[in-house]
């Protein structure tokens, strides 16, 4: 079986969110990057479990970005991936990324896609539903379990109010989360194993790309509580109408 986990680089959740150019591009001075926690907790792990259990699977990682995406792609290779594909492509158009990593897919003719269920940066959920339409393979969102047993796969998925269990055969693309699998940290061996490990950079192929980024805006600033006083219901009632008009 072959496994092909896509990995994205996402700011650190502690890095300082900052703006330049009129609030136009992020500013990555003294940013520290990191594999996307769902691409690695998650997806990946879940595809080193299974090889654990399998040693013939074969899990091929692949990121689209610069040259600077390639320290995010070794880390990978440490925690268990087999080889690595870069696409030499630095668009933010989920399509863009969606296109590029669907014509790897297809040359390499994998089982099992695996992506997180989002990005931590721009939270779009949207590659694996992208995959499934360019490529037409089955897709299953927001799995949490996955089981496979020769050309079938058992995968449970979160759904509103509860979980739902779904069998199809492969090959199918999943987007995982929290549940999936349990986070790991790279060892000396596996860390330089992973200099050594191949690491392929494929040009661009796709150039036109369907959305822009215009202008980012961060949140406004939260303002003051307010306390009122226990058993000050009026008041409590009066704040909630006329001040947070929620009711």
């Amino acid at each position: 079986m072959k496994i092909l986990v896509c990995i994205s680089k996402t700011p650190d959740t502690t890095s300082k969110i900052a703006f330049t150019e009129g609030n136009t591009k992020f500013d990555e001075n003294g940013v520290q990057w990191i594999i996307n926690p769902y691409d690695e907790w998650y997806s990946l792990v879940k595809a080193i479990v299974l090889k654990e259990k399998d040693p013939s699977i074969l899990i091929h990682l692949i990121t689209v970005g610069g040259a600077d995406t390639e320290p995010i792609i070794r880390k990978a290779l440490a925690l268990g991936g087999d080889e690595a594909i870069r696409v030499n492509n630095t668009s933010t158009d989920s399509m863009v990324v969606a296109q590029e990593i669907a014509a790897i897919a297809k040359e390499g003719a994998y089982d099992l896609i695996l992506t997180g269920k989002e990005t931590i940066d721009y939270n779009s959920a949207s590659i694996g539903s992208m995959l499934c339409a360019l490529l037409d393979t089955t897709f299953i969102p927001n799995a949490i379990a996955l089981e496979v047993n020769g050309t079938i796969a058992i995968v449970k998925r979160e759904i509103e109010g509860g979980e739902e269990s779904c069998e199809t055969s492969l090959p199918i693309i999943l987007s995982c989360q929290k549940g999936m699998a349990e986070q790991r940290i790279p060892n000396m061996r596996g860390i330089m194993a992973a200099r050594t490990k191949p690491l392929k950079v494929v040009e661009a192929s796709i150039h036109n790309a369907t959305t822009s980024i215009k202008k980012f805006d961060t949140p406004s600033a939260k303002s003051g509580v307010k306390l009122v006083e226990a058993g000050n219901m009026d008041e409590m009632v009066r704040l909630l109408k006329e001040e947070a008009k929620v009711i």
